[in-house]
């Protein structure tokens, strides 16, 4: 058997990884990169986050307690994050995501490597991510995307993690597979680009939902159910855009839900939470350091499925509870009214 090469000296010499946006996932991984002796230019939005890492090398904000690795440089520049980049990382809300690569691109070095961390929808275009950079890009930049079950504070710390990079090009997954894989980080490769998007961004709204049932002081009945339920809808639009079923199975997709709507350490689930106990979601929102992907990802996937076609109750009644003034209580009598069904044929109805 041939070992495969070395992360390090696969990775062009003389270039360097630059993170966007140093909120939780995007200090952990410039942290995971940093360790393995990579060169990273972290950039950093906020003013307070950049002083903290700059003077001290921690996050406090988003990864208190973490130092962080001496490879890392800060920066609020993007002409100094992408000086010389061979891989770009973005781990951006997907609200700000379209406008940041418009910024970026003047700065950007040619054949460098687009790799996503986003898991959303813009709400606009109802568009993945993938979408907006083919859109900003080009259909030939080359991109990528980082999803699986992964609280980046437990990366951090190093436990046994395992994610999928997807990219339509085998010897981009391959290549971001060895850069980032480390003893406590297994990374799988997938070229299915748009399920392990689809996975990575619905596992937020279906966490929205436990996070309600358990508010509200419901039981794991319920939960199990929403779960799979949840998982039957990913997988009905997820072949209505042509995706492969198997893959949201997999760690993006099955991996990703069941972290999500059981872990308290999901802001998604959090939100919920609070949702279910009768707190209103501006009060939630305004109390919130990082961003709540699923709030916004709800509504966008709500209109994505609207005009598709797609039956999707469960995003249907999130939608409704978050925008609308739905009362939980009333939404979950909707759902167990409604019509009774195969479970099989709806697992695909409407697609």
């Amino acid at each position: 058997m041939i070992a495969k090469p070395s992360p390090i000296l696969d990775f062009p010499e003389g270039k360097s990884i630059a993170v966007i946006g140093a909120g939780s996932w995007g200090t952990t991984l410039a942290q995971l990169l940093g360790e393995k002796g990579l060169d990273v230019r972290l950039w950093i939005r906020e003013p307070e986050v950049y002083e903290d890492v700059r003077r001290d090398r921690i996050n406090r904000t988003f990864m208190p307690g973490i130092r962080l690795s001496s490879r890392i440089s800060s920066t609020r520049e993007f002409s100094v994050a992408l000086k010389g980049a061979g891989v770009v990382l973005m781990a951006i809300p997907s609200h700000f995501f379209r406008q940041t690569l418009r910024d970026l691109q003047p700065h950007w070095s040619p054949g460098a490597v687009l790799l996503s961390a986003t898991k959303g929808v813009e709400i606009d275009s109802t568009s993945f991510m993938e979408g907006v950079v083919r859109e900003e890009m080009g259909a030939a930049a080359p991109y990528a995307v980082i999803a699986g079950p992964s609280f980046a504070r437990e990366v951090a710390q190093k436990q046994p993690t395992a994610v999928t990079i997807a990219s339509r090009r085998p010897e981009i997954a391959h290549f971001l597979q060895r850069l980032f894989s480390a003893p406590y980080f297994r990374v799988y490769t997938s070229h299915d680009v748009t399920g392990a998007e689809l996975g990575g961004a619905l596992k937020n709204v279906f966490a929205i939902g436990t996070g309600i049932l358990t508010g509200m002081g419901l039981g794991d009945n319920p939960r199990a159910a929403l779960i799979t339920r949840g998982l039957a809808e990913m997988v009905r639009l997820g072949m209505r855009l042509g995706a492969n079923p198997m893959t949201l199975t997999g760690l993006a997709g099955l991996g990703d839900l069941i972290l999500t709507c059981t872990g308290s350490q999901s802001r998604n689930f959090q939100v919920g939470a609070k949702l279910g106990q009768g707190v209103p979601l501006e009060e939630i929102l305004a109390g919130m350091a990082m961003v709540a992907e699923g709030v916004k990802t709800s509504r966008a996937v709500y209109l994505l499925a609207s005009r598709l076609g797609v039956e999707m109750p469960l995003v249907t009644a999130t939608y409704k509870i978050l925008y609308e003034g739905l009362a939980p209580k009333e939404a979950i009598k909707k759902l167990m009214a409604r019509e009774l069904k195969d479970e099989m044929e709806a697992m695909t109805e409407t697609w």
